[in-house]
């Protein structure tokens, strides 16, 4: 593997992992792999229970399946390589790899920012205009809105991996991280990465801050409006229905932002490398538990699915 010249000539990377010593790689192993395992079933009988269960075809738990398809989407990006190079002792992966594991990771962090917004948005007309919310709301819009996340994240990952393509890496080919993420790409190259890093700034600021204020502005309105509920049962029986999707967008928002915009100066690359385990695998592995364990509908979905009994 080449560690000099331009990006035609550097046939791949070497990611360097979460740990040199050899006793911790094997406990990361199986913690990763307990992690990735759990993640992947705990979405999967999310959206069976939501396909299986009629009660449950509404627009909340529409973006809710949709959220824990992508999230397994997105783990298996980058935990799969991650765990492959644990068992071979073989840290390479190649350009053309490394580009497409960079467009998968952005495209799938996207489409989750953006169908967090959905999810926001659906509480908000579920809450503050609650007679007009079949009529707002409706299936076309769900799926709309759903369409339009895909699209736009897709627009905006083939952006930063095609313009990740112009730029040199002349000395090192060593990756400080688990996967081929985009920040420590541009930080390793030795051309001028100026434009790469405005789109970060600006494009890539479109699909975390806007859809992040967005999310603090209606629920905003959502508590304004659930403060003058009369009935306490109704006050919590909205405050539940929206702290779990709010405990989510902390998790998920809060390290995204403290990776990619705050000052490079407060950075290095172990936090980086720990905040983007808690945003790649942490969070994924929690929706589950998150949206499960505080909704009477979907725990009854899910005991209803496990022990196959009619609804």
């Amino acid at each position: 593997m080449e560690e000099a010249g331009n990006l035609s000539q550097v046939s791949g990377f070497l990611l360097m992992g979460l740990s040199e010593d050899p006793r911790e790689q094997q406990l990361l192993f199986i913690l990763f792999l307990v992690m990735y395992l759990v993640t992947g079933l705990g979405n999967l009988l999310i959206v069976l229970a939501i396909v299986t269960d009629a009660r449950l075809h509404t627009p909340m738990y529409f973006f809710l399946a949709n959220l824990a398809s992508v999230d397994i989407c997105f783990t298996t990006t980058t935990i799969p390589k991650m765990l492959v190079n644990h068992v071979s002792g073989h840290r390479g992966i190649p350009y053309a790899g490394c580009l497409t594991q960079t467009f998968f990771f952005i495209l799938f962090a996207d489409i989750d920012s953006l169908l967090l917004t959905a999810m926001a948005y659906d509480r908000y007309e579920a809450i503050c205009h609650p007679l007009h919310y079949a009529t707002s709301v409706t299936p076309k819009l769900c799926s709309l809105l759903v369409g339009a996340s895909w699209a736009a994240a897709f627009a905006n990952a083939l952006t930063h991996t095609a313009l990740l393509t112009r730029l040199s890496f002349c000395t090192h080919n060593r990756v400080p991280h688990f996967f081929c993420d985009l920040s420590p790409l541009l930080k390793l190259a030795c051309s001028d990465a100026f434009i790469n890093n405005v789109m970060v700034y600006t494009v890539g600021s479109l699909f975390v801050f806007t859809p992040f204020m967005g999310i603090l502005v209606s629920y905003t309105c959502i508590f304004s409006a659930v403060l003058r509920i009369p009935s306490k049962t109704g006050r919590q029986k909205a405050f539940s229905t929206c702290g779990s999707h709010l405990s989510v967008v902390t998790l998920f928002y809060g390290t995204l932002i403290g990776v990619y915009f705050s000052p490079t100066s407060s950075h290095t690359a172990q936090k980086d490398t720990v905040a983007a385990v808690m945003y790649t695998v942490v969070t994924p592995m929690m929706n589950p538990f998150i949206y499960s364990l505080r909704n009477k509908d979907m725990k009854g979905a899910l005991v209803a699915l496990v022990s196959r009994r009619p609804l």
